[in-house]
């Protein structure tokens, strides 16, 4: 139960990771790319595919393990509005998303090393 437990806690705290990294290349992109004639923006996907697993779950026809996360991975998709059309980039919501995504990125690596120094703990403690 345990290692179970262990393995979805790693594999999602790295798929989060992941998503936040190809994040910051979309937002960055899209900083990069405001001006130019024609460029789409993109977005990543990841919290769409969260939200659709938490459904699943709340609705009891799936269970969290780390195969299931595994096949969940951070995509990035063009941003369009209901119509189709992209959407136009507006800068300062853009690096207010940055901000945004370097803070969540921070929050998951000091929750990941966190995560170690409890499972290190219980190795080394369980030495003495």
């Amino acid at each position: 139960m345990t290692e179970g437990l262990e393995a979805v806690t790693t594999t999602m705290m790295g798929l989060a990771l992941d998503a936040a990294s190809l994040r910051q290349q979309a937002i960055a992109a899209n900083i990069a790319n405001s001006e130019t004639a024609g460029y789409v923006p993109v977005g990543v996907t990841f919290d769409a595919q969260m939200a659709e697993m938490q459904r699943l779950l709340d609705g009891g026809r799936g269970q969290l393990d780390a195969g299931a996360l595994e096949a969940m991975q951070p995509r990035l998709q063009p941003v369009t509005d209901m119509a189709g059309v992209p959407t136009k980039i507006m800068l300062d919501v853009e690096v207010a998303n940055l901000a945004q995504n370097a803070v969540q990125y921070q929050a998951l690596v000091k929750g990941l090393s966190k995560h170690y120094a409890i499972l290190s703990s219980a190795v080394n403690d369980g030495k003495k």
